[in-house]
């Protein structure tokens, strides 16, 4: 929403400090902690780095597009995808995975210049 693109500009300042999306999650804190060695790699939680308002507006955000999507089911892509993690995961895992893919999409959406448009899924035969 509002509130939550006006933080995310003020926090980051110029988009073009991230090379890539995921640049911009970790720098929130909102991919895994890891601690690998060799070759065994061991991911942990979130590492809850960075601006913790703005990671709070993106798990509140994530909360409400699993909220909408558990009314009126998965439409489109992004809200089915965050279903089925919240069936595997669990809901809060969820929610923190839905974070973590806004924050990808708008970086991908500020650094292009470009307006979000949502692939709906496919009609059932």
């Amino acid at each position: 929403g509002l509130l939550t693109s006006t933080a995310l500009v003020a926090a980051v300042g110029d988009v073009l400090r991230f090379p890539s999306g995921r640049h911009l999650a970790s720098w929130l804190g909102l991919t895994p902690r890891e601690r690998s060695s060799g070759n065994c790699r061991r991911l942990g939680g979130i590492s809850k780095r960075g601006d913790r308002y703005l990671r709070t507006l993106l798990i509140h955000g994530g909360r409400s597009l699993l909220a909408a999507a558990n009314r009126r089911g998965g439409r489109d892509h992004l809200r089915a995808w965050g279903l089925e993690i919240a069936r595997l995961r669990g809901h809060n895992r969820a929610a923190v995975a839905v974070a973590n893919k806004l924050a990808r999409i708008c970086w991908a959406l500020w650094r292009h210049g470009e307006r979000y448009q949502g692939r709906p899924l496919p009609k059932a035969a």
